[in-house]
């Protein structure tokens, strides 16, 4: 596809402003998707059992839930518009195969979410447990629909399947070949398993504050951190898991890149003119290999602190004297994010120059706006996130440090006003 080429510096704006709203948006999701999980295995672990501080545990945990949740919703919102504002190439060109697992996301699995979260929360104590406990496994597995529609499209990007050319523009020619990617199906387990670890750290992080406080809650706090910490250990090797899947099956100039082979970068870069014409077709060697020895050596350090935690979480005296241990989780819960964050910037950054590998290059994909325009909408939208940003984590740091609270999310304040027998319809675990 050739276009006129757009302004150099609207392009690095671009990608720049790209850069910052897919990542930070990024963020929420990590910890929505992996505390999703894990409050709805708890809340049936309540169901089943009966168990007080397990049902505790989940208005808690589910309350910082629904922050991140509430927060991150309205940057993806926002960062939707970047498509048309930003790349009206790529919606032109790609816009039937791209946009369809697009709209899915939206129509299917947003909406879906978002109505069965307002059931869950607000039909606490009018469900009865059954009905409130199938209301959360609903909110999770569409949670992981929206994951994995959106997965669709950045696979198709990555690794362009199921598609045939119609007047200029790319169309679906094979639906099933689009949703059965191996690129997209590969980063969605990854990205699932990610999140797990990202609210095992969390979790672990947040109990071993209560607990280096000596708070009260020592019980309830002290099954978190453990909750957290045997969570977090399978989610890392399930990540690994995927991920080394996805180092075999990387495009060849990216490997290469990565590797520092100049020699294939070159013979890559050769064959790419011969194919595409003139051009620089080798990515920031700065920009790929850093992002992926961070996201390693970010993998390394999770590891150690992982096998460690196991074993000293086998140990009630650690879990609750352990002081430096809980000092080193407090400082480990940002772990996480770094390895997924520098692992989606080796991920985008390697096939540069393509957004459509193959197909579209970034430069025929920006629209045709000015600097100052770019300039503007990066600013605008980088300040909204930031902003955002701000509010989410002002908003888990209060919450977390009140500690579980029965005015928190689950409280019945009709409780006071009627019968007691009356509670027997109520979502009591």
């Amino acid at each position: 596809m050739n276009v006129s080429l757009p302004n150099p510096e609207t392009l690095d704006l671009a990608r720049l402003q790209f850069a910052l709203t897919a990542g930070g948006h990024f963020l929420f999701v990590a910890l929505t998707l992996g505390l999703a999980t894990v409050v709805a295995c708890l809340q049936t672990r309540a169901t089943l059992s009966g168990s007080v501080l397990h049902a505790r545990m989940v208005r808690f945990w589910g309350q910082l839930y629904v922050i991140n949740y509430a927060v991150g919703i309205v940057t993806g919102i926002v960062m939707e518009f970047q498509f048309g504002l930003s790349w009206s190439g790529l919606t032109h060109y790609a816009g039937d195969v791209f946009g369809a697992s697009m709209a899915l996301e939206t129509v299917v699995a947003f909406f879906v979410e978002s109505t069965f979260l307002g059931l869950w929360i607000f039909g606490w104590n009018r469900f009865n447990r059954w009905v409130h406990l199938a209301l959360i496994w609903v909110v999770t597995l569409t949670a992981y629909a929206s994951a994995y529609w959106i997965l669709v499209a950045n696979g198709f990007l990555n690794n362009p399947v199921g598609h045939r050319e119609q007047g200029g523009r790319l169309v679906i020619g094979d639906a099933a070949a689009v949703f059965t990617n191996p690129s997209a199906l590969l980063a969605f387990g990854h990205v699932l398993a990610g999140a797990l670890l990202t609210a095992g750290f969390f979790m672990a992080g947040v109990s071993a504050y209560h607990l280096f406080k000596r708070t009260p809650e020592w019980v309830f706090f002290g099954r978190s951190l453990r909750t957290g910490v045997f969570v977090a250990l399978p989610a890392l090797f399930v990540t690994a898991a995927f991920g080394g899947v996805q180092f075999a099956a990387m495009q060849p100039m990216k490997e290469a890149v990565f590797s520092s082979q100049v020699a294939e970068v070159a013979r890559l870069q050769a064959d790419m003119v011969a194919r595409f014409g003139p051009g620089d077709y080798v990515p920031s060697e700065g920009w790929t290999r850093g992002a992926g020895i961070v996201m390693l050596l970010a993998f390394a350090l999770m590891m150690y602190l992982c096998l460690a935690g196991a074993v000293l979480a086998c140990f009630k005296r650690a879990v609750f004297r352990f002081r430096l241990w809980h000092v080193v989780l407090m400082a480990a819960v940002p772990l996480p994010y770094l390895a997924m964050i520098s692992g989606w910037v080796f991920r985008e950054a390697g096939r540069q120059p393509w957004v459509v590998y193959g197909l579209l290059r970034t430069e025929d994909a920006v629209s045709s706006v000015s600097p100052g325009a770019m300039r503007a909408s990066l600013i605008v939208f980088t300040s909204l996130f930031a902003l955002l940003a701000a509010l989410n984590v002002w908003l888990l740091a209060r919450h977390a440090r009140v500690g579980p609270v029965e005015s928190g999310l689950g409280h019945d304040e009709r409780a006071t006003d009627r019968d007691p027998a009356d509670s027997l319809t109520a979502a009591s675990y």
